[in-house]
């Protein structure tokens, strides 16, 4: 199903979809068994461009929006979610903030470099006792000498073990208003925490990082004081869409699949796809993800119109990561006793989507958020 793609946007998805098919799929076991990440096939996907879709070639970008990107990832998410969740962040969040409050000197030295997939970013938000609620936030920036000192503890960072940079949310000023802050690596009082060990997309790192002391310089803070709210709420309706394309990519692949052994599997002398609860759970599934690809393209491409609100961004997502839930479950109950085996790929369908339920916002998130866009009757 198109969505008024133009011509290099089926370009894009038609590139993608072979790079999945033919080198991401084959190697998805071994790394969700291994929980190895992936880095060649990283690499790849900055050699096809991905990271840069949505930047100016002005940056070594390719200058399309936002619909292009969820069609790679949607791509690479029917391969192997946990690379494509890391492509997210690199393409997203661990370089957005940099791109719109960074100065040209950071977009040499680290903008760039990323787009090419030399160097990682990541993104420095969540604290154990502020996921949702940012207000709670409780990491803070306070002013010494030639700029900033940060202290706090941040969890559930994605690619932090192999993150270059990292965009870190703090409290500044008297107001201790949210403000973003650019850190390296090799920063000193900046430590990757433990690891955290995840029920699904197992090839993606996460951690805990921690900021001690952690000094950066004036130019190191990404805008002006106060400006993260306005610019984090800018670019949530990004993620939700983003998140609902890679929802998508997996309710696919488990799509595909269950298809696939209902046309094999034979009981009663028949394959069991002609039996009719069977076909019901097929129809069922192929008829949800349907309805999510429409919201999930409907919503890309009013974005890149300047006409998405946030409303209907954080309908794409929902109705997408749980289309796709559902999708992933009917899919292990037609396979049934299989669908429970490790050996067959539903399992890990069945654990990497619940990712997709949770990045970019709960679903009981989401519906406080759309119900509140409703307004009063």
């Amino acid at each position: 199903m198109d969505f008024d793609l133009t011509e290099d946007e089926r370009a894009v998805q038609d590139s993608f979809a072979r790079f999945s098919d033919h080198e991401v799929a084959p190697r998805a076991q071994a790394i969700d068994e291994t929980g190895e990440f992936p880095r060649d096939l990283f690499g790849k996907l900055a050699e096809l461009g991905l990271y840069g879709l949505r930047y100016p070639e002005s940056l070594g970008g390719v200058g399309l929006g936002l619909q292009a990107l969820c069609l790679a990832l949607e791509e690479v998410a029917r391969g192997s979610l946990s690379l494509a969740a890391a492509a997210s962040m690199q393409a997203l969040m661990g370089t957005h903030f940099l791109h719109t409050l960074g100065d040209s000197e950071l977009h040499e030295s680290l903008l760039k470099p990323a787009l090419r997939g030399e160097k990682i970013g990541a993104l420095c938000m969540t604290e154990p006792d502020a996921g949702s609620d940012l207000l709670s936030l409780t990491t803070k920036a306070t002013r010494v000498e030639g700029g900033y000192r940060l202290d706090g503890q941040k969890t559930w960072v994605t690619s932090a073990p192999l993150a270059d940079f990292f965009t870190v949310l703090a409290r500044a000023g008297e107001q201790r208003e949210l403000t973003f802050f650019l850190v390296e690596r090799s920063d000193p009082g900046l430590a990757i925490g433990r690891a955290i060990h995840k029920l699904g997309v197992r090839g993606l790192p996460t951690s805990e990082v921690s900021l001690d002391g952690c000094l950066v310089s004036e130019s190191r803070r990404l805008g002006d004081e106060g400006v993260a709210d306005k610019h984090l709420r800018e670019v949530l309706s990004q993620i939700r869409v983003l998140t609902g394309a890679l929802a998508l990519g997996v309710g696919r692949a488990a799509l595909h699949y269950a298809r696939k052994y209902a046309g094999q599997r034979r009981q009663f002398g028949q394959p069991i796809n002609r039996f009719q609860a069977i076909g019901a759970h097929l129809a069922d599934m192929a008829t949800s993800l349907e309805a999510a690809t429409l919201l999930v393209r409907s919503a890309a491409w009013l974005f890149d119109q300047g006409r998405l609100t946030q409303e209907r961004a954080a309908m794409a997502k929902l109705f997408a990561s749980e289309a796709a839930a559902d999708v992933c479950d009917r899919a292990a109950r037609i396979l049934a006793s299989y669908g429970f085996a490790m050996e067959y790929p539903i399992q890990r369908y069945l654990r990497d989507v619940r990712f997709t339920l949770i990045g970019g916002g709960t679903s009981e998130m989401l519906k406080l958020s759309i119900a509140r866009g409703l307004g009063n009757p």
